[in-house]
């Protein structure tokens, strides 16, 4: 199955794909890509370049108005502070409203998942991301603040907090997974989600399934992003044999009554697809993000 898959990734993407097979809480296999070192390098690269025009910006702001005037050490304080603050909120807000996606991995088609096939927590999301502090910015703070001139004790002090940084970057290259720090203390990994666009029926599914408010609910934004990498699978017996096992799943889930044919499986799932995701970004609308089956559901009307 993965050597099939990597042959179609070869025709599709022109490069071969590092795989892993992640078993989700449902039960389900799936096959991701493990996103290449340069893909997640253009991803920092871009959202370094966002943090910085925001930084840029803020700072603008805040020395025609709160800063005017100010001592030296005092303006560098608040500027190293608000560094710190906006730099880390960047990377967590992101992660944290857009499912493990930054712009910078939105546009490289990159995302943070759980390695264990769970929801992405924002636990998760907060210590991957705090330590990229002590991975890079921390280091790279110290090396710049030490006097270099010379080979006296400040050299080989700055040398230190440079090979520091540079170790710990270069992690990601003597694991499988291409896995930093941060990835291994949180427990997730990044993803490669190439936009293949689903078929045009799947987001304009019409069939004769038509699902309640209370079918509905009983699955959240993870179990909609499952559902979606496996419509995204190319066809094979494999994917048709586990679209009819998940499609068994989540009728016996939400109580549907009507048995479905294995040849309607496919039908099935991307009516519910459709209907779940129209249904969950409603619900955003309102406030109410789901973020997984276990959350309540919102009650209403």
């Amino acid at each position: 199955m993965a050597q099939r898959l990597d042959r179609i990734n070869r025709l599709l993407d022109g490069i071969t794909r590092n795989r892993r097979e992640i078993i989700t809480p449902e039960g389900v296999a799936l096959e991701v890509d493990i996103a290449n070192h340069g893909e997640r390098l253009v991803a920092f690269l871009i959202d370094f370049l966002f943090w910085m025009l925001a930084t840029v910006l803020l700072f603008l702001v805040l020395g025609l108005t709160f800063l005017h005037g100010a001592t030296g050490s005092v303006t560098v304080t608040v500027v190293l502070f608000l560094s710190f603050l906006l730099r880390n909120l960047y990377f967590i807000h992101f992660e944290l409203q857009s499912q493990g996606a930054t712009p910078g991995k939105r546009i490289v088609n990159l995302k943070v998942i759980d390695r264990s096939g769970g929801p992405l927590l924002p636990g998760a999301i907060v210590a991957r991301n705090l330590t990229r502090e002590v991975e890079i910015f921390l280091p790279l703070g110290l090396f710049f603040a030490v006097p270099k001139i010379g080979a006296g004790a400040e050299f080989w002090t700055a040398a230190s907090y440079f090979g520091w940084a540079v170790a710990l970057s270069a992690l990601p290259f003597f694991n499988r997974d291409h896995l930093r720090a941060g990835d291994l203390i949180a427990g997730t990994m990044v993803i490669s989600v190439p936009r293949r666009a689903l078929l045009a029926e799947l987001a304009e599914a019409q069939s004769r399934f038509v699902f309640s408010r209370k079918q509905l609910d009983a699955y959240g934004a993870f179990e909609l992003q499952v559902l979606e990498e496996l419509l995204r699978r190319p066809p094979s017996p494999d994917t048709h044999s586990m679209q009819s096992q998940v499609c068994d799943k989540i009728r016996r889930k939400i109580g549907w009554a009507e048995p479905v044919p294995p040849a309607e499986a496919l039908d099935f799932l991307k009516a519910f697809y459709t209907a779940e995701r129209a249904h969950l970004e409603r619900e955003q609308q309102f406030g109410r993000y789901r973020a997984d089956k276990n959350e309540p559901a919102a009650t209403g009307s």
